[in-house]
């Protein structure tokens, strides 16, 4: 297998495990393949964070009363070297605790590092667009 699709493949099994574990809401599994110096800019304030975080990333767990669908069904990859990113359209679903469906489309990029032989996920970016009729609200309700 040529390195590229090596790679590829490497970096699908990190996004899966990641994606399984927010899935089953398994913090210390959600945060095993992030950098120490990773960069989150998530769809909850604040603008931006750095750092695994299992505590707060199990405090917004205990938020749900369902597993959590975050699906990624057309990532796009690309990688050269120690250095790829993947981007896509992530679809998360499931049940809050207070009863709330959620049933949301956003944007995600994940930026990833070969560190130590071993792809690490270094960055993750989410994000919703906003109305621009000056409401500035965010587009929740937009499906592809």
């Amino acid at each position: 297998m040529p390195d590229a699709a090596a790679d590829e493949v490497a970096i699908r099994r990190v996004i899966d495990a990641w994606t399984k574990a927010l899935h089953d809401k398994d913090a210390q599994g959600a945060t095993a393949d992030l950098t120490a110096d990773f960069a989150l800019y998530s769809l909850a304030p604040p603008l931006g964070s750095t750092g695994p975080d299992p505590a707060g990333l199990q405090a917004w767990f205990d938020t749900w009363s369902s597993p959590i669908g975050y699906d990624l069904p057309d990532l796009e990859i690309a990688a050269a070297g120690d250095v790829a990113f993947a981007h896509g359209l992530a679809h998360m679903t499931g049940t809050k605790t207070d009863g709330e469906i959620a049933d949301l489309w956003f944007r995600c990029t994940l930026g990833l590092r070969k560190r130590g032989g071993a792809w690490k996920i270094v960055h993750a970016h989410e994000s919703v667009p906003f109305l621009m009729d000056g409401s500035f609200k965010a587009a929740l309700d937009l499906k592809p």
